[in-house]
């Protein structure tokens, strides 16, 4: 097996992570012959100017490692707008550069440097709103665009101390809309609505008991204030409309459609409704036609779709397509028939590799959780490793890995597990994380590892645990925790010390931890003890490999150095790998993931044999 590693210059598994990935595309809504892409064809994740006519693309974002940052189009095709930051770090200020690239202009000069998590432009572009968390607070702005483009000077709309995400004005930029823990101050979100002239509050839309409202899409209509948005009152997301103005409230039940909804567009005509379920982890995309009260199901290969908007003519609908053996492409679909009409940008042939199947086991209260499998080639049962995903907020789907087809080209079982905390499984599966981090989730994976052994798919002494973010931190917890379990763990840009983490963090990031937490380290002491992998550093007994970013704000440097002193000074069998990027740095060089992934590969080989 080690000889595999070695053998080749330029196996299938380093070919896959080389395939030029689409990341994300927007069309400016006022100029359809202009869009901004990102891909990884340069070997890092780049932005790129899209002349649609043309179909010529310019590279507009030259990053050293590649760029972390989302960028936006303005809906004239003028302007490309992103946060810059220095290395990574994800903090920093908003600024502008001409469509095709070139010097760019500060869009909040006077203020001091900041992290964010909202960002929107109005579909008429006369308006621009950014949320800029700095001096322990979130303060929202606004900034209009004039004419020719000229930007006026920010004027703050609101602020608050409670965590806040998400970000949507309307049409005409008349109303800004916000996503606000407060007044629950848990991970249960409210919706704001403000004037963006008088900087009035308009209204607020909250839930009864443990609902949570999301940010869909702003109505495209002009003159029109109305959102789409996701409520979990009934236990799952659904959608719903909301009018800020009036208060007035739609909720949607569609007929034959099971699973968890979330809206991604809103055809230009106010008409039709693109969103899309999650059953089982199993995704599929509708339409709905708000005139006619019809839904339609669309049809495309087996798959997930990624941020799929509808053309400005309405006509087609495209979107990032990927499965687990396919790396994410551009594909268009038809909204007259719902059939898939063509790849617009494809990703490059990879070699072939493995399906990951989906299946459920019963955690230790009998709760049913789902999971991704591949198998190698060869007879069970394998040397496994079960693969545990970031956030905790998100889902897995049916989506291409290349660390998974890693691993299962050089003889693993590969296990991804949507534990407890993953969305799209219903609020109770959801929120079950909330003020106790870290323990339904091992919960969860030891389960996973017993399902795997007495499925005869794993060797009982060869199973290991790797993550990234989120998942890193309970790679490490599950080591901790359930030492006896685990012959090893990989963790990538981790937690060790949630106290600490929070000391060194972003303040978005600290705003996040009070809410998950339920307070600060200062009110919730024992539960930040309880839930850190510091805490258990005696109990670990399987080596450990961390790879970590120097420049990191989400999971910062300082509590993993604490951990590997620690950890060598009892004696325990640790490695430290560093780069020098933030949290998305092996996310967004193909030689770093590659270089990391090689790294776990060698760490795997030396800790089985």
């Amino acid at each position: 097996m080690q000889k595999n590693i070695d053998s080749e210059d330029n196996p299938p598994w380093k070919q896959r992570y080389r395939a030029a990935s689409i990341g994300s595309v927007q069309i400016a809504s006022l100029c359809p012959s202009r869009a901004i892409l990102n891909d990884t064809r340069s070997g890092s994740l780049q932005w790129y100017a899209w002349e649609l006519s043309t179909n010529q693309r310019i590279q507009i974002s030259n990053i050293p490692g590649g760029i972390s940052t989302d960028m936006f189009i303005s809906p004239d095709g003028q302007w490309v707008y992103y946060l810059e930051d220095k290395q990574c770090n994800e903090i920093g200020h908003y600024v502008r550069m001409p469509f095709l690239g070139g010097d760019t202009q500060d869009l909040t000069p006077d203020l001091p440097v900041y992290s964010s998590c909202g960002f929107s432009i109005s579909r008429s572009g006369n308006r621009i709103g950014l949320m800029a968390v700095h001096e322990n607070c979130f303060h929202i702005y606004c900034i209009d665009v004039e004419q020719e483009g000229k930007l006026g000077d920010p004027r703050e709309i609101y602020a608050c101390p409670q965590y806040m995400e998400g970000l949507l004005l309307s049409h005409d930029g008349d109303v800004l809309f916000a996503r606000s823990t407060t007044p629950s101050d848990k991970l249960q979100f409210s919706l704001l609505a403000f004037n963006t002239s008088t900087c009035e509050k308009i209204s607020e839309l909250h839930e009864a008991e443990e609902g949570s409202l999301d940010i869909m899409v702003a109505s495209p209509v002009p003159g029109e204030t109305r959102l789409l948005a996701t409520t979990t009152l009934t236990g799952i997301e659904t959608l719903l409309i909301w009018d800020p103005h009036t208060g007035k409230r739609t909720d949607f039940t569609f007929e034959n459609v099971t699973g968890a909804v979330r809206a991604f567009d809103w055809s230009v005509d106010g008409r039709l409704i693109l969103f899309r379920t999650f059953d089982a982890a199993i995704q599929q995309l509708y339409i709905h036609n708000l005139f006619t009260d019809e839904t339609v199901p669309l049809r495309y290969p087996p798959g997930t779709n990624m941020s799929p908007c509808f053309t400005p003519d309405g006509m087609e609908i495209l979107s990032r397509w990927q499965n687990s053996v396919q790396p994410s492409c551009l594909i268009s679909i038809s909204t007259r028939t719902g059939e898939m009409v063509r790849t617009v940008i494809s990703a490059g042939e990879v070699p072939p590799g493995h399906e990951l199947r989906s299946v459920t086991f019963p955690s230790s209260d009998g709760q049913v959780v789902q999971g991704w499998l591949g198998l190698p080639d060869g007879e069970a049962p394998f040397r496994t490793v079960i693969d545990i995903h970031g956030g905790p907020e998100t889902v897995l789907g049916n989506t291409f890995s290349p660390d998974a087809q890693a691993w299962l080209d050089h003889g693993f079982a590969y296990f991804a597990v949507n534990y407890r905390g993953s969305t799209t499984f219903g609020r109770e599966f959801e929120h079950k994380i909330w003020n106790q981090p870290g323990y339904w989730e091992i919960e969860d994976l030891a389960a996973a590892r017993s399902w795997l052994v007495g499925q005869n798919i794993a060797k009982a002494n060869a199973v290991l645990l790797t993550g990234w973010s989120y998942g890193g931190y309970l790679t490490l917890l599950g080591l901790g925790k359930k030492p006896e379990l685990w012959a090893g763990g990989m963790a990538g840009i981790a937690a060790t010390d949630w106290a600490m983490s929070y000391e060194d963090a972003a303040e978005t990031v600290r705003g996040y931890l009070v809410s998950l937490f339920g307070g600060t380290p200062g009110e919730k002491s024992e539960q930040y003890r309880l839930s850190s992998p510091i805490t258990y550093i005696e109990n670990v007994k399987a080596p450990m490999l961390i790879v970590q970013g120097r420049n990191d704000t989400i999971a910062p440097p300082r509590p993993v150095e604490v951990y590997e002193r620690k950890m060598k000074a009892l004696g325990k069998d640790i490695e430290v790998i560093w780069y020098d990027t933030g949290h998305a740095g092996s996310f967004t060089s193909v030689d770093e993931a590659i270089r990391h992934q090689e790294l776990m590969l060698r760490f795997a080989f030396r800790v089985l044999g």
